[in-house]
């Protein structure tokens, strides 16, 4: 996980890795910002490395880093402001057993208990325009079924095959925020692999929705979006 100055939302995560098997995950955590509050890795039973950044990096950029000490299998995202109120990687990890399979992405609730769009279809010119219009829609994909084959999954928590990871070179850092989950799962479907929505498995996401209260945010936004576009 990457820590923008939120290293008290970093350390509600930890505590709840805390729950998981022994032996089960390594972490890895970036303070991309510096951040007041200390970072609270005592008791876990999972090595944690951290990474302090001299300067800030991109969300691609930083979890490409994160990437480099991934020995594992698998090698999941995960957003500070994401918390865990039962295993998501069981059943993650038997999505991931499907064919092709190369991320695989749980279902995400607002901390009400509402489900976010957090699996989608590639935006178009005409889908981005009428988001901006205001026109919104519910859940793009259904969420009271088993795991299925979605164009992408958000980039608050996606887990991975390591090698379909390297396969395409990881995150673009050509985005240093927002859409690379996008991107990174339309280079996947490229290669031949598919994205997978498993509500099987479940987060609770407090989002931060930088982007509609920040004009710096709204432009990377926006750059990111013509990027992607763009890039077809």
């Amino acid at each position: 996980m990457v820590s923008h100055g939120q290293n008290a939302l970093a350390n509600g995560l930890l505590r709840d890795l805390r729950q998981q098997p022994a032996g089960r995950l390594a972490v890895v955590v970036t303070l991309n910002i510096a951040d007041p509050t200390p970072l609270d890795t005592t008791g876990a039973a999972f090595p944690v490395e951290v990474i302090v950044n001299q300067r800030a990096k991109g969300f691609g950029a930083n979890h490409n880093a994160a990437f480099e000490r991934c020995r594992a299998p698998y090698f999941c995202v995960a957003n500070p402001d994401i918390r865990l109120t039962a295993d998501p990687f069981a059943a993650l990890l038997r999505a991931l057993e499907e064919p092709g399979a190369a991320v695989a992405g749980p279902l995400v609730r607002k901390p009400s208990g509402e489900v976010e769009d957090s699996a989608r279809r590639f935006p178009t010119l005409g889908s981005l325009l009428g988001k901006l219009a205001g026109i919104r829609g519910g859940p793009e994909y259904p969420w009271d079924r088993g795991p299925i084959a979605v164009d992408w999954v958000a980039g608050m928590f996606m887990l991975f095959r390591s090698e379909a990871f390297r396969a395409v070179r990881g995150f673009d850092e050509g985005y240093f925020l927002y859409y690379e989950d996008v991107d990174i799962c339309r280079r996947l479907h490229k290669a031949g692999r598919r994205a997978l929505y498993q509500p099987g498995a479940e987060v609770i996401h407090d989002a931060r929705r930088a982007s509609r209260r920040d004009l710096a945010y709204l432009r990377r936004h926006l750059q990111s979006m013509l990027r992607f576009l763009t890039r077809a």
